[in-house]
Protein backbone atom coordinates (compact mmCIF):
# COMPACT_ATOMS: atom_id res chain seq x y z
CA UNK A 1 0.00 0.00 0.00
CA UNK A 2 1.24 3.51 -0.86
CA UNK A 3 1.70 5.49 2.34
CA UNK A 4 2.69 8.78 0.69
CA UNK A 5 3.20 10.34 -2.71
CA UNK A 6 5.96 12.70 -3.82
CA UNK A 7 5.00 16.41 -3.72
CA UNK A 8 2.78 17.24 -6.71
CA UNK A 9 5.17 20.00 -7.81
CA UNK A 10 7.76 17.32 -8.59
CA UNK A 11 5.57 15.84 -11.35
CA UNK A 12 6.87 15.89 -14.91
CA UNK A 13 6.28 19.47 -16.14
CA UNK A 14 4.76 18.32 -19.44
CA UNK A 15 2.95 15.04 -18.79
CA UNK A 16 2.22 15.43 -15.09
CA UNK A 17 3.54 11.94 -14.34
CA UNK A 18 4.32 11.89 -10.63
CA UNK A 19 4.91 8.27 -9.61
CA UNK A 20 4.48 4.68 -10.67
CA UNK A 21 3.82 1.44 -8.85
CA UNK A 22 1.90 0.86 -5.65
CA UNK A 23 -1.67 -0.37 -5.55
CA UNK A 24 -5.30 0.64 -5.91
CA UNK A 25 -6.48 -0.10 -2.39
CA UNK A 26 -9.10 2.14 -0.80
CA UNK A 27 -6.41 3.82 1.29
CA UNK A 28 -4.16 4.53 -1.67
CA UNK A 29 -6.99 5.92 -3.76
CA UNK A 30 -8.30 8.14 -0.98
CA UNK A 31 -4.83 9.53 -0.32
CA UNK A 32 -4.30 10.17 -4.03
CA UNK A 33 -7.54 12.12 -4.50
CA UNK A 34 -6.99 14.09 -1.32
CA UNK A 35 -3.55 15.01 -2.68
CA UNK A 36 -4.72 16.10 -6.15
CA UNK A 37 -3.43 12.94 -7.83
CA UNK A 38 -5.22 10.39 -9.99
CA UNK A 39 -4.22 6.94 -11.32
CA UNK A 40 -3.97 5.90 -14.96
CA UNK A 41 -3.40 2.15 -15.03
CA UNK A 42 -2.50 0.14 -18.12
CA UNK A 43 -2.67 -3.62 -18.56
CA UNK A 44 0.44 -5.52 -17.37
CA UNK A 45 2.24 -2.30 -16.39
CA UNK A 46 2.88 -0.56 -13.05
CA UNK A 47 0.18 1.90 -12.03
CA UNK A 48 0.94 5.45 -13.18
CA UNK A 49 -0.05 8.40 -10.97
CA UNK A 50 -0.56 11.90 -12.38
CA UNK A 51 -0.73 15.48 -11.14
CA UNK A 52 -0.78 17.47 -14.41
CA UNK A 53 0.45 21.08 -14.55
CA UNK A 54 -3.00 22.17 -15.78
CA UNK A 55 -6.24 20.77 -14.45
CA UNK A 56 -9.61 20.84 -16.20
CA UNK A 57 -12.56 21.84 -14.04
CA UNK A 58 -16.20 22.77 -14.47
CA UNK A 59 -17.29 25.76 -12.41
CA UNK A 60 -21.01 25.20 -12.01
CA UNK A 61 -21.66 28.94 -12.17
CA UNK A 62 -20.13 28.83 -15.68
CA UNK A 63 -21.69 25.53 -16.77
CA UNK A 64 -23.54 25.92 -20.05
CA UNK A 65 -25.82 23.59 -21.98
CA UNK A 66 -25.98 24.11 -25.76
CA UNK A 67 -29.48 25.21 -26.75
CA UNK A 68 -29.92 22.51 -29.37
CA UNK A 69 -29.03 19.86 -26.80
CA UNK A 70 -31.38 21.39 -24.25
CA UNK A 71 -34.26 21.26 -26.74
CA UNK A 72 -33.44 17.67 -27.65
CA UNK A 73 -33.29 16.49 -24.04
CA UNK A 74 -36.70 18.01 -23.30
CA UNK A 75 -38.14 15.51 -25.79
CA UNK A 76 -36.30 12.51 -24.34
CA UNK A 77 -37.67 9.92 -21.93
CA UNK A 78 -34.46 9.72 -19.91
CA UNK A 79 -34.61 9.42 -16.14
CA UNK A 80 -31.77 9.85 -13.65
CA UNK A 81 -30.75 7.96 -10.53
CA UNK A 82 -27.75 7.79 -8.21
CA UNK A 83 -25.71 4.86 -6.86
CA UNK A 84 -28.06 2.02 -7.73
CA UNK A 85 -25.74 0.12 -10.09
CA UNK A 86 -22.16 1.34 -9.76
CA UNK A 87 -20.63 -1.87 -11.10
CA UNK A 88 -22.57 -1.73 -14.37
CA UNK A 89 -21.71 1.93 -14.89
CA UNK A 90 -17.96 1.45 -14.56
CA UNK A 91 -18.04 -1.72 -16.66
CA UNK A 92 -19.86 0.13 -19.44
CA UNK A 93 -17.37 3.00 -19.21
CA UNK A 94 -14.57 0.45 -19.68
CA UNK A 95 -16.25 -1.00 -22.77
CA UNK A 96 -16.72 2.43 -24.35
CA UNK A 97 -13.18 3.67 -23.66
CA UNK A 98 -11.76 0.39 -24.95
CA UNK A 99 -13.74 0.77 -28.17
CA UNK A 100 -12.45 4.30 -28.69
CA UNK A 101 -8.83 3.49 -27.84
CA UNK A 102 -7.31 0.76 -29.97
CA UNK A 103 -4.34 0.51 -27.62
CA UNK A 104 -6.61 -0.63 -24.80
CA UNK A 105 -8.61 0.90 -22.01
CA UNK A 106 -7.25 2.61 -18.92
CA UNK A 107 -10.21 1.18 -16.99
CA UNK A 108 -8.58 -2.20 -16.46
CA UNK A 109 -10.13 -5.17 -14.65
CA UNK A 110 -7.96 -4.26 -11.66
CA UNK A 111 -9.32 -0.74 -11.69
CA UNK A 112 -12.93 -1.91 -11.96
CA UNK A 113 -12.49 -4.12 -8.89
CA UNK A 114 -10.68 -1.35 -7.00
CA UNK A 115 -13.31 1.30 -7.68
CA UNK A 116 -16.14 -1.05 -6.78
CA UNK A 117 -14.43 -1.40 -3.38
CA UNK A 118 -13.95 2.37 -3.33
CA UNK A 119 -17.67 2.72 -3.96
CA UNK A 120 -18.50 0.27 -1.18
CA UNK A 121 -16.30 2.36 1.13
CA UNK A 122 -18.46 5.40 0.30
CA UNK A 123 -16.12 7.35 -1.96
CA UNK A 124 -16.91 6.40 -5.57
CA UNK A 125 -20.35 7.37 -6.88
CA UNK A 126 -22.36 6.42 -9.95
CA UNK A 127 -24.86 8.57 -11.82
CA UNK A 128 -27.15 6.58 -14.08
CA UNK A 129 -29.46 7.28 -17.01
CA UNK A 130 -32.39 5.03 -17.90
CA UNK A 131 -34.43 5.13 -21.08
CA UNK A 132 -38.21 4.78 -21.37
CA UNK A 133 -37.87 0.99 -20.96
CA UNK A 134 -35.91 1.36 -17.70
CA UNK A 135 -32.70 0.19 -19.41
CA UNK A 136 -29.33 1.59 -18.35
CA UNK A 137 -28.24 3.58 -21.41
CA UNK A 138 -25.78 6.10 -20.01
CA UNK A 139 -23.99 7.34 -16.95
CA UNK A 140 -20.84 8.48 -15.31
CA UNK A 141 -18.87 7.71 -12.18
CA UNK A 142 -16.55 9.71 -10.02
CA UNK A 143 -15.12 10.28 -6.56
CA UNK A 144 -16.84 12.34 -3.88
CA UNK A 145 -14.98 13.43 -0.74
CA UNK A 146 -16.60 16.15 1.38
CA UNK A 147 -17.29 19.00 -1.12
CA UNK A 148 -14.84 17.72 -3.75
CA UNK A 149 -16.03 15.72 -6.75
CA UNK A 150 -13.82 14.25 -9.48
CA UNK A 151 -15.57 12.97 -12.57
CA UNK A 152 -13.76 9.91 -13.90
CA UNK A 153 -15.50 8.52 -16.99
CA UNK A 154 -18.86 8.29 -18.72
CA UNK A 155 -20.61 6.14 -21.28
CA UNK A 156 -23.66 6.13 -23.51
CA UNK A 157 -25.67 3.55 -25.42
CA UNK A 158 -28.21 6.03 -26.76
CA UNK A 159 -27.65 9.48 -28.25
CA UNK A 160 -27.21 12.23 -25.63
CA UNK A 161 -27.44 9.83 -22.67
CA UNK A 162 -23.99 10.74 -21.35
CA UNK A 163 -24.73 14.45 -21.82
CA UNK A 164 -27.94 14.03 -19.85
CA UNK A 165 -25.93 12.25 -17.15
CA UNK A 166 -23.46 15.12 -16.92
CA UNK A 167 -26.19 17.78 -16.72
CA UNK A 168 -28.12 15.90 -14.05
CA UNK A 169 -24.95 15.18 -12.08
CA UNK A 170 -24.10 18.88 -11.97
CA UNK A 171 -27.60 19.63 -10.67
CA UNK A 172 -27.31 16.85 -8.08
CA UNK A 173 -23.93 18.11 -6.85
CA UNK A 174 -25.27 21.64 -6.59
CA UNK A 175 -27.95 20.31 -4.23
CA UNK A 176 -25.06 19.05 -2.09
CA UNK A 177 -23.67 22.62 -2.10
CA UNK A 178 -20.75 21.66 -4.30
CA UNK A 179 -19.75 24.44 -6.70
CA UNK A 180 -17.31 22.82 -9.12
CA UNK A 181 -16.15 19.51 -10.56
CA UNK A 182 -12.68 18.19 -11.33
CA UNK A 183 -12.63 16.55 -14.77
CA UNK A 184 -8.83 16.19 -14.88
CA UNK A 185 -8.12 16.64 -18.60
CA UNK A 186 -9.81 18.99 -21.07
CA UNK A 187 -11.32 17.51 -24.24
CA UNK A 188 -13.64 18.89 -26.95
CA UNK A 189 -16.73 17.25 -25.44
CA UNK A 190 -16.20 18.87 -22.04
CA UNK A 191 -15.26 22.21 -23.61
CA UNK A 192 -18.77 22.55 -25.04
CA UNK A 193 -20.10 22.73 -21.47
CA UNK A 194 -17.76 25.52 -20.39
CA UNK A 195 -14.92 23.46 -18.96
CA UNK A 196 -11.72 25.40 -18.39
CA UNK A 197 -8.13 24.74 -17.34
CA UNK A 198 -6.51 26.12 -14.22
CA UNK A 199 -2.98 25.83 -12.87
CA UNK A 200 -2.07 22.97 -10.57
CA UNK A 201 -1.35 25.42 -7.74
CA UNK A 202 -4.79 26.98 -8.03
CA UNK A 203 -6.38 23.55 -8.29
CA UNK A 204 -4.69 22.39 -5.08
CA UNK A 205 -6.00 25.47 -3.28
CA UNK A 206 -9.55 24.76 -4.47
CA UNK A 207 -9.16 21.09 -3.58
CA UNK A 208 -7.98 21.81 -0.05
CA UNK A 209 -10.85 24.25 0.47
CA UNK A 210 -13.39 21.68 -0.75
CA UNK A 211 -11.90 18.97 1.46
CA UNK A 212 -12.03 21.24 4.50
CA UNK A 213 -15.79 21.64 4.19
CA UNK A 214 -17.99 18.91 5.73
CA UNK A 215 -20.04 16.68 3.45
Amino acid sequence: MIVEFPPVETADPETGLLAFGGDLTVGSLELAYRSGIFPWPTENQPILWFAPPKRAIIEFSEFKVPRRLERSLKKSLFTFRVNLNFAEVIKNCAILTNRKNQNGTWITDEMISAYIEFHQAGFAQSFEVLNGNDELVGGLYGVLINKYFAGESMFYKETNASKFALIQTVQYLEMLEISWMDVQILNPFLATFGTKEISRDFFIKKLNQALSEPA
